[in-house]
């Protein structure tokens, strides 16, 4: 459970200094929406932000070192904000559920004398139980891979070193360019940490490729598709072999929604490969998943996606409307909107140049990048704009708003 109301980001490319929803630094701004909306001319910065949640992906996995240079992200400073001298951060304002209280996550990362990456950085912060004023207590904060970390669901240590409650423990990691939440949040006596690592592992980052997913894979049941989608079969393998009828049930449910597609079927081969057969309007023999168009394979690997038996708590899309047929996007979208409801199980961002899928959306799910003079992106609320709000509510669609130029 859990999801991110507020994202604050300085120094990551064009990303010089953004913040969207509510965060520790912005308390009376409004909480990020289940479904998140990018949307704004190429080259304003929506691949940078997409990258920015990457990277942290990156970074937790591997450390900050070997981050920098995936993805042909070219090393530090090509990722740092160009004439900056000031390190990269991150902030993630993140909350279990509608009760709980928030949960500030802090990362700073800079360059040391050598001119490689390390964690300059790093702090948990939450406010005690009814506190509803002044700065939450830090329950995790190291500077240069050296602090300390409180034990269990309580306690923490205010801004002037006052230890109140909990067993405070005195870190010192052995790598300052691995994340201190990873190495913590593996001992089940730091309980908060655990819980928020849990959360970012759950992170998945779509870079779903139709000619990714053709590719055959050997037999090997899979929970959850990769980033390319390379593994749809696998994922199908284990659907299946874990609740067959449940799985049925899903096909029965996505072929509704694919065009021109009749039936759905899983067909087991006697090595223990699974394929995917899909039955086209027309054509009385069955198709396997590798001969099918880019448009149908996308569209089946985002509503596999949605019916996640244990899904990602935290899903970002580029671009879905790429290789879609511009009538489906909105229907994507109803059911985006629809699968994550208002609960804290799961959360969407999507970068789009859709309007047709951004008129399934209220303004209030949609954000604006747009470059100032400096070259340096800004991003604003859809609903924040001059008119949109009252025409929304006189039923005009946000997309054509945005087509026409009304904002963005």
């Amino acid at each position: 459970m859990g999801k991110i109301e507020g994202v604050k980001i300085q120094n990551y490319g064009a990303l010089k200094s953004i913040i969207m929803g509510k965060t520790l630094s912005n308390q009376d701004a409004v909480a990020l929406n289940n479904v998140t909306a990018i949307i704004g001319p190429s080259g304003n910065g929506k691949s940078t932000l997409a990258d920015a949640f990457g990277f942290l992906a990156d970074c937790l996995e591997m450390g900050v070192e070997e981050a920098c240079d995936q993805k042909n992200r070219g090393g530090f400073e090509q990722i740092r904000s160009q004439g900056s001298i000031q390190p990269i951060l991150f902030e993630l304002y993140y909350r279990e559920t509608s009760k709980a209280r928030p949960i500030t996550y802090e990362l700073t990362i800079d360059i040391d004398r050598a001119g490689r990456p390390y964690v300059r950085e790093e702090r948990l912060r939450q406010r005690r139980p009814n506190q509803k004023r002044g700065r939450p207590l830090s329950f995790l904060y190291l500077q240069n891979g050296k602090g300390y970390a409180y034990e269990g669901k309580e306690g923490g240590e205010d801004e002037n070193g006052i230890s109140i409650d909990g067993e405070k423990i005195d870190v010192e990691l052995s790598d300052n360019r691995k994340l201190g939440i990873v190495t913590l949040g593996a001992m089940k006596q730091y309980d908060r940490i655990e819980q928020f690592l849990a959360f970012l592992k759950s992170w998945y980052l779509c870079y779903f490729s139709p000619d990714a997913a053709r590719l055959l894979q050997t037999a090997a049941p899979q929970p959850y598709l990769n980033r390319t989608g390379s593994n749809i079969n696998n994922v199908a393998q284990y659907m299946y072999r874990e609740n067959h009828k449940g799985f049925e049930k899903v096909l029965q449910e996505i072929q509704t929604k694919l065009p021109g597609i009749e039936r759905i079927e899983p067909e087991k081969f006697a090595n223990g490969q699974m394929m995917l057969k899909f039955w086209e309007t027309g054509f009385k023999e069955a198709f396997y998943s590798q001969k099918m168009s880019d448009g149908t394979l996308k569209l089946f690997a985002y509503y596999l996606l949605l019916h996640e038996k244990n899904p990602r708590q935290l899903v970002f899309i580029e671009e879905p409307e790429n290789g879609l047929y511009h009538h489906y996007l909105g229907q994507l979208a109803d059911e985006m909107v629809e699968n994550v409801g208002n609960s804290y199980s799961k959360q969407i961002f999507v970068t789009t140049h859709s309007p047709f899928f951004v008129n399934s959306l209220a303004p209030e799910n949609v954000w604006v990048l747009t470059k100032g003079e400096d070259g340096f992106s800004t991003m604003k609320r859809a609903s924040e704009y001059p008119f949109v709000q009252e025409l929304s509510a006189e039923g005009v669609s946000l997309g054509d708003m945005w087509y026409s130029k009304y904002f963005g």
